[in-house]
This record gives structure tokens, C-alpha cells and sequence, in this order.
């Protein structure tokens, strides 16, 4: 078993622009000067150059279009409502924003058995928004599919026993924690653990400095180190530069690529680049309008297919 998969869903925007009903917790966005068709046409741009830097890196990517005249801004962030599992079965997520709940389509579930993936079984949480319950897929859940471990920051968007249920389901280990950001004079909630964490087959890159609680961060150290994972630490300073939106991903030859946005990229020290190149060359696409407005970076916009073909 492989921690990474070489087959990514990605969906091509239509309708990106700042989400008003995302804002009010996520605070890696911000508005943009840019005219709604200027942004929506920037956003297209930096997503299709996306795809060919990993087209040509030897990754798998499956594009869905977002329909024209949609109203689902985060359309382009798949992995929040949707996860594909080696077993066959797919997982449906409960959105926190209610015009994000619109992004799950039946049509991607269609598109994807057109291109040769098998579904067995939908695993649908989504009943659990009329309780205002939410769990955001793998942004609010970092897998280790190997050591079959799920890591969460809990949060408005990750609540912990929904996420319990989901370890029970798929037969992951919790680990819980609560991490933090600075927001003015203010320690706010991180809105997704994929904003500050990261793991990859043999690393793990993790704003340590989040996690304000000391037994907690002690134990997310010790989870990462017991499952022999490199921790490569990065600062609050530079989770803000998305450097912990990261993903491993996987070549046509089973080669690992590790994936993150030139923001990131550059928000990274020198040795910190040696020890990543050290494991896998990096990809990183310039994402700059999508970070701005959308507050998500080149982890959000890839949803890995693990779901077996033929």
C-alpha cells in the first residue's frame, strides 16, 4: 500500500470569486481588486497550468467543468466534500458553508466511472448538516493510509464525533488536536488541518507552533515519530504562505511528487527545500489569485483517487 496516488480529481472553476459564507472563518482569504470576470478568468488560468505541470510530472488528472452558471465559488476545492477509498467506497462530506453543499454532484461520481474508476458504496455523512454538524473531508482530516492513522484539528468545520465515526467506518486511529492561528491580537481557530499539515510516506510537514496546547502538540510529535515520519517544522509565518497546504502525489511510475504553490514554495528555507527534494522532486504551480480569494492552495484543489479500475 502506497501513501499516494497518481490519480487526482481536479474541477475546473466557473464561478470562483471570494466565498462570503466561507469568510467569516477561514481567514486565509481576502478580496481582490480584480473585476468578478478578471478573477474568474485568472482562476482558470493558474488552474489549467496546474494540470499541465502535473500532466507533464506523470500524474493522472481527471478534470471535471464546473457547469456554467453554477453558484459554488469553492468548486475547485473537491477534497473538502468528497474522499475515494482503495475498497471501493466513496465518502460524502457535510459542507459548513450551505452554498458549498451544491459542489457535491452526481455528475463527478458518473465521470469518474466513465474513466474506468469502480464505486461500490457511497458512505454519505451529509445528514449530518441538518444538525450543523460538519466534517470537511481531507481538509479537515489528514490521512496516513498506511499507518491508518487520521489526523484533526477540531474546528467549527472538523467536529470530533463525526470524525471519530468516520476512523470507525474506515478503520482509522484518531488523533485530535486544536491548532491555532493569529488573527489580530487574537488565537483563532485554524479552519482545515490541511492548512498546517502535511503527510507524506516517509515526512510529515506540520506547523508545530499551532498547536498551542504543550500535551497535545507532545502527542501529535509522537504519533508522526512512532509511524517513522520525518517532521520537517514550519512556522506559523509560513503556514500563512500556504507552505503546510501541501500533497504527495504519485507519477505514472509510482514515484512519489510532492505538490504545493510557489507562495509556499517560496516561504520555505533552503534546507527545508534539501529535505523535501531529498524525498521527491516539488511541483509548484503559481496559485496566486486562487490563495487570495479562495484561502485554499494546491493541497485543496486535489482530491486523490484511490478506487480500484477494471
Amino acid at each position: 500500500m502506497k501513501q499516494f496516488s497518481a490519480d487526482i480529481l481536479m474541477v475546473r472553476p466557473s464561478s470562483f470569486r471570494m466565498n462570503e459564507q466561507t469568510a467569516v472563518n477561514n481567514y486565509f482569504q481576502n478580496s481582490s481588486d480584480l473585476s468578478p470576470a478578471s478573477i474568474i478568468q485568472e482562476a482558470r488560468l493558474k488552474f489549467d497550468a496546474m494540470v499541465t505541470a502535473l500532466r507533464t510530472a506523470g500524474a493522472n488528472i481527471v478534470v471535471f467543468d464546473e457547469p456554467e452558471n453554477s453558484d459554488t465559488p469553492d468548486a475547485l476545492f473537491p477534497n473538502n466534500w468528497i474522499s475515494m477509498h482503495r475498497d471501493g467506497r466513496v465518502a460524502l462530506y457535510p459542507m459548513y458553508a450551505k452554498n458549498r453543499r451544491e459542489e457535491r454532484r452526481e455528475e463527478v461520481l458518473e465521470l469518474l466511472e466513465k474513466e474506468g474508476f469502480n464505486i461500490e458504496e457511497i458512505v454519505d455523512y451529509t445528514s449530518a448538516e441538518e444538525e450543523a454538524v460538519f466534517l470537511e473531508g481531507t481538509g479537515s482530516m489528514i490521512l496516513d493510509h498506511v499507518n491508518q492513522i487520521a489526523y484533526c484539528a477540531l474546528s467549527e468545520r472538523a467536529d470530533e464525533e463525526l470524525f471519530i465515526e468516520f476512523c470507525e467506518d474506515f478503520e482509522y486511529t484518531p488523533c485530535t488536536f486544536n491548532a491555532y492561528q493569529t488573527v489580530g491580537q487574537d488565537r483563532l481557530k485554524i479552519y482545515h488541518t490541511n492548512v498546517m499539515m502535511c503527510v507524506a510516506d516517509r515526512y510529515a510537514v506540520v506547523c508545530l507552533e499551532c498547536v498551542d496546547d504543550a500535551a497535545e502538540r507532545k502527542q501529535l510529535k509522537k504519533y508522526l515519530k512512532d509511524s517513522d515520519k520525518t517532521i520537517i517544522a514550519i512556522t506559523e509565518e509560513q503556514m500563512h504562505h500556504f507552505a503546510g497546504n501541501m500533497l504527495q502525489i504519485g507519477d505514472r511510475d509510482g514515484n512519489p511528487i510532492l505538490v504545493m504553490s510557489d507562495t509556499a514554495y517560496k516561504s520555505l528555507r533552503p534546507e527545508q527545500l534539501r529535505t523535501l527534494e531529498s524525498f521527491n522532486p516539488i511541483v509548484h504551480p503559481e496559485l496566486n489569485i486562487i490563495e487570495q480569494c479562495g484561502g485554499g492552495s494546491a493541497r485543496c484543489m486535489m482530491a486523490e483517487i484511490f478506487l480500484p479500475k477494471g
